[in-house]
């Protein structure tokens, strides 16, 4: 199991409703450690940027636009195969489909507003977390 960096976004519907802490705690008990952290809020123009990859597609300015209703949370989670285990915390993208005990299936609204993103691979990860993070706010 490789030591791995990946990037996490508490997304607006989450912090709206101050839910930050008790996901972060889901992200720590499962030994992911946040090595990263900001909270921020997004322009129109980096959340096109940062979904760029699914501009083609239908649901790209409904979920630009949701991204920019509120304050999100970037962090970086590093551990044991950290992409996999976010993913496993997080949950299915349809809080439907979602595991009970999961972060999507305990917290999220709907598909769209499903309170967290995760990186699904390296070189995902590496992107993201370089669109915003430089190398000197990690620590870890």
């Amino acid at each position: 199991m490789a030591i791995e960096r990946t990037l996490s976004i508490i997304k607006p519907d989450a912090t709206r409703r101050n839910l930050t802490g008790q996901i972060n705690a889901r992200f720590e008990d499962a030994g992911l450690r946040i090595v990263a952290q900001k909270r921020i809020q997004l322009t129109l123009e980096q959340a096109q940027g940062f979904y760029a990859v699914h501009n083609e597609r239908a649901f790209f300015y409904d979920l630009c636009n949701f991204m920019i209703s509120g304050q999100v949370v970037a962090q970086v989670l590093e551990g044991k195969d950290a992409i996999a285990k976010n993913r496993e915390v997080m949950g299915a993208t349809n809080p439907a489909n979602a595991d009970e005990g999961t972060i999507r299936k305990d917290f999220a609204e709907s598909i769209e507003a499903n309170s967290v993103h995760g990186s699904d691979a390296l070189d995902t990860a590496a992107w993201e977390i370089s669109y915003f993070f430089s190398q000197i706010e990690i620590v870890g």
